[in-house]
């Protein structure tokens, strides 16, 4: 093999150190598919194997809800399909028993209580991701990772939105992606997970024709009442709330004195 000159050596070593750290993206890995919507199998970071197991999607794929309504505690038979971590297909059907939580107001965010465990996730040869417990920060790398379309959106967390107003809906404090991530339709839902893997934020709209503030075309408020619009850009809803609401079991409790999801 022919040694390599300096010059070359230079060019490699400024070649390896230009490559982003996200370079290798998320695989599917916990990621779920219902029929209109993608989601994710979440855990708190103290979850137990014995405990059910929650899959987290957005309110508007449980129904679009009339804003200022929060369902807690409901039953429920929803199905999902567990992907598998190539995302070529299913691993098995899984099914919930309880909605624990939906809402699109001031977030738009749901989570299914499975009739089954976090083991019992495992022993189908996927696991649960965690929910991180702390706000995630500008600038970060994400990966966007729809069940539905079995596909990866990489980009970065662009920032936050003071407010965020579609339609009736106003979502408080969203994230938003950088051009790369041009989620589409059946996205809705898909966890979007920082370096590490854990999940920062639900993945919910995006700003489909260039319209101000209306259905698919959301705008951004800020504190002063301006209203930006962001054509072809993407949002999310942060999801560190959760984990103060969650108690062993996966219990859900609005009342924890750290909770500060909306109430019913």
């Amino acid at each position: 093999m022919a040694k390599l000159g300096s010059v070359a050596v230079a060019v490699l070593i400024l070649l390896a150190t230009a490559v982003p750290a996200h370079a290798v993206t998320a695989d599917f890995t916990g990621t779920v598919a219902s029929s209109t919507c993608s989601g994710a199998v979440v855990r708190t970071p103290t979850a137990q194997p014995s405990d059910p197991a929650l899959v987290l999607t957005n309110g508007h794929c449980v129904h679009m809800m009339p804003d200022g309504d929060v369902l807690v505690d409901r039953p429920s038979s929803r199905s999902f399909s567990l992907i598998d971590r190539e995302g070529t297909g299913s691993l098995r059907m899984v099914r919930a028993d309880r909605l624990l939580y939906a809402t699109m107001t001031r977030t738009d965010a749901a989570l299914y209580r499975l009739s089954m465990t976090y083991s019992d996730v495992e022993a189908a040869g996927s696991r649960a991701l965690e929910l991180a417990a702390e706000r995630p920060a500008a600038g970060i790398a994400i990966d966007v990772v729809s069940g539905y379309w079995k596909k990866v959106y990489s980009c970065r967390l662009d920032g936050f939105v003071h407010r965020l107003r579609e339609d009736k809906w106003t979502w408080h404090d969203s994230a938003r992606y950088t051009p790369e991530c041009e989620t589409v339709a059946g996205s809705s839902g898909s966890p979007v997970l920082d370096p590490a893997g854990r999940v920062v934020a639900v993945n919910n709209t995006m700003n489909e024709r260039g319209e101000s503030c209306t259905l698919n075309n959301p705008c951004e408020v800020d504190e002063t009442g301006a209203v930006t619009v962001r054509h072809r850009t993407g949002y999310a809803q942060q999801t560190h709330e959760f984990v103060a609401c969650l108690k062993p079991g996966s219990v859900l409790d609005l009342a924890a004195p750290d909770c500060s999801l909306p109430k019913p």
